[in-house]
């Protein structure tokens, strides 16, 4: 074989390398170079075990997605960073479970996270990739599931014969390594999720920078931008649901899920996982859908909607939880006169709001002896980092957020404590 890595993948998939790769200690980056040399010079293959070192370095990588699995599976670098996080994952099966769905396709599978998650909530699994070193990890990784199939085949071409629902995880790269944001140039593009969802329960991962306008379903139903408004047409009659999951923080994905599989009167939601716990918000919690929540002065407290709430448009349900108000009409901020710990975002308490000029900001830093100090944005040009080094040295005992943001239309700088989080 011409690539390395997949000669070093066939040899690890060998029985010969399965023992070889069980038997090595916990990665070490820093002996990995030793040990590579005590292997072979105890006979070992080169290729060989240049593949076992290798999966040693994606398991340890892997545990921050696949906790303590990823030590029984095996993973490409590739299929690594593109695999669904084992949380999120397990949330998708459960959708399908929930429907009484007795064989579901995972199309575009990867390295087989989803199909995992299935096959553990006991459906069976039909696991399609079009890539054979990928499909090759990805039956290795359903081995111990005898209700599991994999095929390495084209999944517009694939046989759904006898499967009862889909999950798709298209491709997002061009020929050229870059990520397509518009699901209308995946590989198989959103049209194709549309036309099966006529024969079958679907759902499609997609990235979370989706346009709503993209979202199946009729125009003009609620949803809309990231403060609310209409939500277009991608071809189907029936409103789909759009979920976005963020966890710890990081925007991860949008599922789409077709009016089989989606929640009755949901159009737009979010699931906000943190430290392992989950919340859910939807439409439901927003009475502004398709309206403007109210603006006013900023009160004793700042609120950062989490990046999922954002994007789905549900920052009027963080607004209707606090009684509040957003600072600025176009600015995901939201403010309010009393302290309420919520898992949809994150609590700054306010200290003072100045007009945005550094020298004044400086000053007023040094008068309240900040050493530490957190810059966040949203709406100006300012770049946190560059801030920071204008801003100098800063000394002194104390932390402080500034938020540099508009209020009522005027470039503004607000000083902050953190909040703590709500245990999860």
């Amino acid at each position: 074989m011409d690539d390395p890595a997949v000669a070093g993948l066939a040899a690890v998939l060998s029985p010969a390398g399965q023992a070889l790769l069980a038997s090595l200690p916990p990665y070490d980056d820093e002996g990995a170079l030793a040990l590579g040399q005590r292997l072979r010079a105890a006979g070992h293959d080169p290729v060989l075990v240049a593949g076992a070192l290798t999966q040693s370095r994606l398991r340890a990588r892997a545990r921050a997605k696949f906790g303590p699995f990823a030590d029984d599976m095996l993973f490409t670098a590739a299929g690594l960073e593109q695999a669904t996080r084992l949380e999120v994952a397990a949330r998708h099966a459960r959708r399908f479970a929930a429907a009484g769905l007795g064989r579901v396709a995972d199309l575009g599978c990867g390295l087989g996270g989803d199909a995992l998650a299935l096959a553990g909530l006991g459906v069976d699994v039909l696991a399609v990739d079009r890539d054979e070193p990928t499909a090759a990890v990805a039956a290795a990784n359903l081995r111990r599931f005898p209700g599991s199939e994999v095929r390495c085949e084209d999944v517009a071409a694939t046989d759904l014969t006898g499967v009862d629902g889909a999950w798709l995880d298209p491709a997002r790269r061009d020929a050229g390594g870059r990520r397509v944001l518009d699901p209308r140039r995946a590989s198989p593009p959103l049209s194709f999720a549309v036309d099966l969802a006529q024969r079958l329960p679907v759902g499609v991962k997609t990235a979370p920078g989706i346009d709503h306008d993209l979202v199946p379903g009729p125009v003009g139903g609620p949803g809309g931008g990231p403060l609310g408004g209409p939500v277009g047409d991608a071809g189907a009659a029936t409103p789909w649901e759009c979920q976005w999951t963020s966890v710890d923080g990081d925007v991860v994905e949008a599922a789409l899920w077709s009016p089989a599989l989606a929640r009755p009167g949901v159009r737009r939601s979010a699931v906000v996982v943190r430290g392992g716990a989950a919340a859910v918000v939807d439409d439901a919690h927003d009475p502004f859908a398709g309206g403007a929540p109210p603006v006013g002065p900023v009160g004793g407290y700042l609120y950062e909607p989490d990046g999922a709430v954002v994007r789905a448009g549900l920052v009027g349900a963080v607004v209707a939880a606090l009684d509040g108000r957003l600072v600025d009409p176009s600015i995901a901020y939201v403010t309010a006169d009393r302290h309420l710990e919520l898992p949809s975002a994150t609590g700054y308490a306010v200290d003072e709001v100045l007009p945005f000029g550094l020298k004044p900001l400086r000053a007023r830093l040094r008068e309240r002896g900040v050493g530490r100090l957190v810059v966040k944005k949203r709406g100006t040009a300012v770049e946190p980092e560059e801030l920071r080094r204008r801003l100098g040295r800063l000394e002194g005992p104390h932390e402080a957020v500034v938020v540099l943001t508009r209020v009522a239309g005027r470039q503004s700088a607000l000083l902050c404590r953190a909040l703590p989080r709500p245990a999860a």
